[in-house]
C-alpha cells in the first residue's frame, strides 16, 4: 500500500534510542541517545527538533551530556509550557559510581524554546541551535532498589508517563529495570520536576530473573491509575493512586501464554514484546512468535468482574516481518464521550519497516466486531534497526468547521543516527449531521468484520445463482435437459436454430436425409478397423444372443423410417415445387399398447386418422410421448423435436400415463 504521508528525515551525529513529542505541541520532537561511557568519540546528547514543516526537520536545541556516563536509554516529556518543556530521561551513572552503589538513573531537564521569527524561516531556525545555554538540569535520583550483583549492569529500560491532560497535577510516571538480578517496576509522581524517594507511589518486585519487557499507565478517574506490564509470557495490571498515602493494589494476572502440549514438536513459546492501553478495559499486545516466525497484534479485553482477560482479536503481521521491535498507539478522540473512537497503531519490524493500523471501537464496553484495518505500510524507513516509535498527541480543534487541516505525526529513530517523521492527514468524520464534525479519523470507519463476511457471502450466492440460471437456460435451448424455465420460447426461430443444434451421435447421423449431390463413402482401411473394434467393445455379443437376434424379426425403428421418408420440406426448393410422383404417400404412425410397448409403422395417407399429429398435441401430451419414446429407445432428447413433426401418434392414454407414472416413481 502506498504511503499517504509526507516524510521528513534528519541524520544526527549519534545513535538514537528514545524519542517523544511535546504532548501539547506536535511541532517539537525530543530525541536522545549516544555512544555511552566509551572512548569511541561518539557523545551522549539530547536534541530538540523542529518538526513543524512536513518535509524538513531542524535542530533547535542540542544538549551535550557527559561522556563519562551512559547514553540516554529512555525519554519522555513530562510537562509542557509555552516557553519550555520538562523532560525525564533514563541515564546511568558512570561505571565507577555504579560499583560504589550509586546509580542516579532518572534525570530531569528543562529545555527552553528559543524565540522564533517565522515558521518557515530557515535562518531563524539555524540561529537558534544551542550548546546548552537553553537547558537546565533539574535533578538526578535513583529510584530502583540498589543492585546486589557483583557486576552492576542495571539500567532504566522503560520510562512511560500517563496521558497528558489539561491538569498535569495528577500525572504519574512508571519506570522498569533492565539487566537487573531482580526485576522491578517503580511508579512515581511525574508532576514533580525533581522526583525523589518521597514521590514514589508504588513499587513492584518482579522476582529473580524476571523483567518487564514493556509497561504502560493510564488515568482512570479521580487520581486512580492502572499500570500494566508484561514479562516474556505474562501480563499483569495493578491499581495506583496519584495521592500520597493511598495504598496500591497487588498486581493481578490477566493473561499468559500457556506451555506447549507434551507431544508438541517444539517447546518454545511466543513472547510478549510490547503493550499499550487503549482504554481501561482494552489492551493491545505485540507478540513475537518463536524462532523468528512472525509477529502478531492482540487485543486483550479486561472484564470488570473477572480476574482474567480475554483475547478478542488477533492480527498477524506481514510475512516479511519475522519479529517486531517497537509499538506506539495514538488516540483520536470523539467530541462526545459516548461516541466511538479510533486508535492509530504503529508497529516496527526487524526489516526496518513500519506498519500502521487503525482500530475503531466504542468508548465503553461492550466491544463487538473489533477489527484491525491496515492504513499504510512503510518499507525500509531506516537503514538499520528501529529503536523507538512515538505518535504525537492529537487534540481536536474547538471549532472543527473553521479549523485548518489536521495531522497526526509518527516519529521513528534508529541506531543509524536517523530520525524520520511521517505526517498523516486526518479526515473529518460526520456522524448524523453533515454540517457537524464528530471526530477526526486516520481512516474512515468501514463495515464490521461480520458485516463484510455477510456481504461477501451474499454476493457469492447471487453470482452462483445467476451462473446456474444461465447454464440451465442454455442447456434447455440446446435440448440437453427437460424444460423447467421455458427458455426455448425466449428466442426467435432463427436464433434458436443457430443455438439449438442437437448433439450428433451415430444414430442421429444415420437419421439425416440424403441430399442430391452428396454421398458418403464407407470407412476403409485403418479407420474401418478401428471403428469395428470400438463397436465390438461397446456391444459385446455371444453366440446365444446372436442366435436369438436372428430368430426374432427386427422391428422397424423410428429413426429408420424418418430417414426413409423424404418430405417436400426436406428437399431443395427446385424439387419441392414439383408434385410427388407417388400417388400413395406413406406416413409414420407411432402407437402405444397396453404392455407399454411402442410400435412404429408406415400407413397410407388415404387411411383415416386415428390419432393426433405432433403439431396438434398439447405440451403435456408431448412430454408424455417423449418420455415413452426415450424409454423405448426410438428417440433421444439430443435429436430435437424437429424429427417428430408430421408423425401421427395414436394409442391409449392409460398406457402412456402408466409409463410416465413409472418413470416418475423411479
Amino acid at each position: 500500500m502506498a504511503s499517504p504521508a509526507a516524510t521528513a528525515k534528519i541524520t544526527l551525529t549519534y545513535p538514537i534510542y528514545a524519542a517523544d513529542f511535546d504532548p501539547h505541541n506536535s511541532s517539537y520532537l525530543l530525541v536522545g541517545g549516544g555512544g555511552g561511557e566509551s572512548r569511541s568519540g561518539v557523545g551522549n546528547k539530547i536534541t530538540l527538533l523542529d518538526a513543524f514543516r512536513k518535509q524538513n526537520l531542524d535542530e533547535i536545541v542540542d544538549v551535550d551530556l557527559s561522556r563519562e556516563e551512559d547514553s540516554v536509554t529512555s525519554l519522555a516529556v513530562a510537562q509542557s509550557r509555552d516557553q519550555s518543556i520538562i523532560a525525564f530521561a533514563g541515564i546511568n551513572s558512570s561505571e565507577a559510581d555504579q560499583n560504589a552503589g550509586k546509580n542516579e538513573h532518572l534525570r530531569s531537564f528543562r529545555l527552553r524554546y528559543p524565540p522564533r521569527g517565522g515558521k518557515d524561516s530557515d535562518s531563524d531556525v539555524a540561529n537558534t541551535v544551542s550548546r546548552g545555554e537553553e537547558t537546565q538540569a533539574l535533578g538526578r535520583v535513583s529510584l530502583f532498589t540498589p543492585s546486589t550483583a557483583v557486576k552492576k549492569e542495571t539500567y532504566q529500560r522503560v520510562l512511560r508517563l500517563s496521558r497528558s491532560a489539561s491538569d498535569e497535577s495528577s500525572r504519574l510516571g512508571a519506570i522498569a529495570t533492565g539487566l537487573a538480578p531482580e526485576g522491578e517496576v517503580v511508579i512515581f509522581d511525574a508532576a514533580k520536576t525533581d522526583p525523589g524517594q518521597g514521590d514514589v507511589r508504588g513499587r513492584i518486585q518482579l522476582g529473580r530473573g524476571v523483567e518487564a519487557g514493556d509497561l504502560d499507565i493510564i488515568h482512570v478517574k479521580d487520581g486512580e491509575h492502572h499500570v500494566a506490564y508484561c514479562t516474556d509470557y505474562e501480563v499483569y495490571i495493578t491499581k495506583i493512586h496519584s495521592s500520597k498515602g493511598v495504598p496500591s493494589s497487588d498486581p493481578q494476572f490477566v493473561q499468559g501464554i500457556p506451555h506447549p502440549d507434551t507431544f508438541a514438536s517444539t517447546k518454545a513459546r511466543p513472547k510478549f514484546r510490547s503493550l499499550r492501553f487503549l482504554n481501561p478495559q482494552l489492551l493491545v499486545l505485540l507478540q513475537n512468535q518463536p524462532d523468528r516466525k512472525g509477529a502478531e497484534l492482540l487485543v486483550l479485553e479486561i472484564p470488570k468482574f473477572s480476574p482474567l482477560g480475554n483475547i478478542t482479536l488477533r492480527k498477524s503481521l506481514h510475512k516479511a516481518i519475522k519479529s517486531a521491535t517497537a509499538l506506539s498507539v495514538a488516540l483520536l478522540p470523539a467530541s462526545r464521550s459516548i461516541e466511538p473512537v479510533q486508535h492509530a497503531i504503529a508497529v516496527a519490524g526487524q526489516d526496518n519497516s513500519i506498519t500502521v493500523f487503525t482500530l475503531d471501537h466504542p468508548s465503553a464496553p461492550p466491544f463487538p466486531s473489533l477489527a484491525f484495518r491496515r492504513y499504510a505500510f512503510l518499507p525500509s524507513v531506516h537503514p538499520h534497526q528501529i529503536t523507538s516509535l512515538t505518535f504525537s498527541t492529537f487534540h481536536p480543534p474547538a471549532d472543527a468547521l473553521k479549523s485548518p487541516p489536521q495531522y497526526l505525526k509518527l516519529a521513528s529513530t534508529s541506531v543509524a543516527s536517523t530520525v524520520v517523521v511521517h505526517t498523516f492527514p486526518l479526515t473529518p468524520f460526520h456522524t448524523s449531521k453533515p454540517s457537524s464534525i464528530s471526530r477526526y479519523v486516520l481512516r474512515l470507519p468501514g463495515r464490521s468484520e461480520a458485516a463484510q463476511v455477510a456481504f461477501s457471502v451474499l454476493i457469492s450466492a447471487i453470482a452462483i445463482a445467476l451462473g446456474a440460471f444461465f447454464l440451465q437456460a442454455f442447456t434447455e435451448i440446446r435440448g440437453g435437459t427437460p424444460e423447467y424455465l421455458g427458455a426455448k420460447g425466449w428466442l426467435s426461430e432463427r436464433v434458436h436454430g443457430y443455438i439449438a443444434r442437437p448433439y450428433m451421435f451415430e444414430d442421429v447421423v444415420s437419421a439425416v436425409p440424403t441430399l442430391p449431390g452428396v454421398s458418403f463413402e464407407p470407412a476403409t482401411g485403418l479407420a474401418q478397423t478401428a471403428t469395428e473394434e470400438l463397436k465390438a467393445e461397446a456391444h459385446p455379443s455371444t453366440p446365444a444372443s446372436e442366435a436369438a437376434s436372428s430368430s426374432t424379426p427386427k422391428r422397424p425403428r423410428l429413426r429408420d423410417l424418418v430417414s426413409q421418408q423424404t418430405t417436400p420440406a426436406d428437399l431443395p426448393p427446385s424439387d419441392a415445387e414439383q408434385p410427388p410422383t407417388s400417388p400413395n404417400r406413406k406416413r409414420i404412425v407411432v402407437s402405444a399398447s397396453d404392455d407399454q410397448s411402442v410400435a412404429v409403422d408406415l400407413q397410407d395417407e388415404s387411411q383415416p386418422n386415428q390419432g393426433k399429429n405432433w403439431e396438434e398435441m398439447e405440451e403435456s401430451e408431448k412430454e408424455r410421448w417423449k418420455k415413452l419414446l426415450v424409454k423405448a429407445e426410438h428417440w433421444a432428447v439430443e435429436e430435437g423435436e424437429a424429427v417428430l413433426k408430421g408423425i401421427l401418434f395414436s394409442g391409449w392414454a392409460g398406457a402412456v400415463g402408466e409409463v410416465v407414472g413409472g418413470l416418475v416413481g423411479e
